[in-house]
């Protein structure tokens, strides 16, 4: 692959047409100013990330935790121009020097597709027609779409969300430059290749768009064949965003962690400081005590602020250092597994601590287990709703639907699309709030 080519900031719909511009931003900064100023961004501060949305202790929802990885996304991206201008001195004084900039907006955008209360509202929609009532329509769908809905993935949505240019008889979308929406595709493939992780960047509807931009960027191709099945190498900058959606989230989940309680501030320290050499630790130390930080809740700051510092040069290096392989096709893994011994091993210790005593605390599986139930019953009111539209009753829940989404089609896929796009796009506040209504539980009050 080729970097001239692969930035682009050529607009998945505008690609004919000619845009009169009234200031100076370039295309990528206009990607992040359309996320940051739209309703589904927004949406995101009532999402869960990992814990329960805060009460007295505020912790990560999605909207910060986005906001965190765009931030680290643009250091990553920088640095990555800054030290490869060096090495291809041609590059300089083209687009390739705004990959920062689209590594930020890949940061804000990567989590917009994903359901109400987090992972647990992944499983909800895959369970519900793998498992449960929805089971029954297997033989009323297409097998790739029935791929698509038993694998449903946040980052396959979020890519659909950025790209669905038509939604009934409405135009929509975001016209977003075709670097910046390759750039959250971190597993380029259809819900066909999806295999037992249940991974995958676009469902079957939005592949025509990814191939679009995979042809137009020079992205190579690994796999396809007459099946449907399609199989990309990853755009660069996608493990630019990956590394800086690992490092926030596993970093910052200790930081909340400790706020609440789950992780005392000697066990914190050990897995922060366990990132550098002994000799790094003490000067850490010292400069701990020279701030005069007594606070220990600062203390955990100060010293997440180096690791998350340290992690970011890491990947740097990596990247360049595998340049070449990235380019390829040929490089494996993340850029994480690629990093110096020490903090490898660090970053490791740091997941294992965190499924025994964050993903499996108290607080975090009460979440899954209320979200899961709530999504369950949304995923069958409103499916059946959308099977059965002469019912009485479905009438009255197809009516909370918005213009924007296509229940009234004739087509049954598209009328269950309709559902997922909608229950997917509710914060957990709302989601809530429709599942009492459903179930009689409350009523509005005037």
């Amino acid at each position: 692959m080729d970097w001239r080519t692969l930035i682009s900031n050529k607009r998945l719909g505008q690609e004919q047409k000619h845009v009169e511009r009234h200031d100076d931003r370039s295309e990528f900064k206009r990607d992040s100013d359309r996320l940051i100023y739209s309703a589904p961004f927004r949406r995101l501060q009532n999402k869960t990330q990992v814990f329960p949305l805060p009460g007295s202790v505020f912790v990560h929802n999605r909207l910060t935790h986005s906001l965190e990885v765009s931030s680290l996304g643009k250091s990553l991206g920088d640095d990555v121009a800054s030290r490869l201008i060096k090495i291809h001195p041609e590059l300089a004084g083209t687009l390739f020097e705004e990959i920062g900039t689209i590594v930020q907006t890949a940061g804000l955008a990567h989590d917009m597709g994903n359901p109400p209360f987090g992972h647990s509202g992944e499983k909800a929609i895959q369970t519900f027609f793998a498992e449960e009532e929805g089971l029954s329509l297997k033989g009323h769908l297409s097998e790739a779409f029935w791929n698509d809905i038993t694998h449903f993935e946040g980052n396959a949505n979020a890519f659909r969300l950025l790209t669905h240019r038509f939604i009934g008889r409405r135009e929509g979308g975001y016209v977003m430059t075709y670097s910046t929406l390759a750039s959250i595709v971190k597993y380029p493939f259809s819900s066909e290749c999806a295999g037992k992780h249940g991974k995958f960047g676009f469902f079957h509807s939005e592949m025509p768009a990814y191939r679009k931009i995979a042809d137009e960027l020079g992205i190579l191709k690994k796999e396809d064949s007459p099946d449907g099945k399609v199989r990309y190498a990853r755009h660069p900058l996608a493990y630019l965003m990956e590394a800086a959606d690992d490092i926030c989230y596993e970093i910052m989940d200790i930081e909340d962690a400790h706020k609440l309680k789950l992780l005392s501030f000697e066990e914190v320290q050990s897995l922060l400081l366990g990132f550098f050499e002994e000799e790094q630790q003490d000067h850490i130390r010292s400069r701990i005590e020279e701030e005069g930080v007594d606070d220990v809740n600062e203390k955990v700051v100060y010293m997440r602020a180096c690791t998350v510092g340290k992690l970011e040069n890491e990947c740097v290096k990596a990247f360049v250092d595998n340049e070449d392989a990235i380019l390829n096709g040929t490089f494996t893994g993340s850029l994480i597994d690629h990093i110096s011994e020490r903090p490898r091993q660090a970053y490791r210790h740091c997941a294992e601590v965190s499924y025994k005593k964050i993903y499996q605390s108290k607080p975090v599986l009460d979440v899954e287990l209320s979200g899961y139930k709530i999504m369950e019953t949304l995923m069958k009111s409103l499916v059946d709703a959308a099977m059965n539209p002469e019912k009485f009753h479905s009438q009255q829940l197809i009516k909370r639907f918005s213009s924007q989404y296509d229940i009234q089609s004739p087509d049954l896929e598209t009328r269950i699309m309709a559902v997922i796009d909608y229950i997917s796009g509710m914060t957990d506040v709302y989601a809530l709030d429709i599942y009492q209504k459903i179930n009689g539980i409350s009523l509005p009050i005037v």
